[in-house]
């Protein structure tokens, strides 16, 4: 199998964006960025990822997709869409976090993370930088942000850290992120970064590639 074939093996099994999970359509404008904003942060605790996913899509289905209505709905609404998603152990903590966050994005960036990325002007580490600004939104939650904004902003490609690396190692691919975004369609970086990272995460006795 060529490193090709395998780039293309990680894609159709795990390739998956953690948005695309969520039921986030992403796009290069202010109301999906937005979400997945919510999804770093929620990214940014120690949790497991899918209550983290689940958690979002809550938040989106009970209307809380922009800045405004994540600010019109109460603590309690946004707790209890948390505890929906099973997002119990953090949901009061992070209720109060998402309102800050949303002031933080509503005052800062007029609502409008592209305001963000033309501040970082094309560099990935002042927006990393930026990102981690926000309350809650660690190292981890601005690494997940990036890893999938960069489908809709190719500035950032290749961005692929330190999970969606290891992940890279154990199915024998290279680790260098320019070796890797040339195995790829620059489309699918972001679908491979996530699959990737999803690799990383198996369990140890688990042959990502077998069958």
């Amino acid at each position: 199998m060529t490193d090709r074939d395998t780039a293309a093996a990680v894609l159709d099994r795990y390739g998956t964006t953690y948005a695309d999970e969520a039921g986030i359509r992403l796009a290069d404008t202010p109301a999906p960025l937005w979400q997945l904003l919510v999804l770093a942060e929620l990214l940014s605790a120690r949790i497991d990822a899918g209550i983290a996913v689940a958690a979002t899509t809550e938040l989106l289905d009970a209307g809380l997709t922009t800045p405004d209505h994540m600010l019109e709905a109460s603590w309690q609404d946004r707790v209890d869409a948390l505890g929906r998603g099973h997002y119990r152990r953090y949901d009061e903590r992070t209720s109060t976090q998402l309102g800050d966050l949303a002031t933080q994005v509503r005052e800062r960036w007029k609502g409008d993370l592209r305001r963000l990325a033309a501040e970082a002007d094309g560099d990935a580490g002042r927006a990393a930088a930026l990102l981690q600004e926000f309350p809650g939104v660690g190292p981890l939650g601005a690494h997940v942000f990036l890893r999938e904004a960069q489908a809709v902003w190719p500035w950032l490609r290749p961005h692929l850290d330190d999970r969606a690396l290891r992940g890279a190692g154990r199915v024998d691919l290279p680790t260098d992120p320019h070796a890797l975004a040339d195995l790829v369609d620059g489309d699918d970086l972001a679908r491979l970064a996530a699959g990737l990272v999803r690799v990383s995460l198996l369990p140890a006795s688990v042959d990502p590639l077998a069958g």
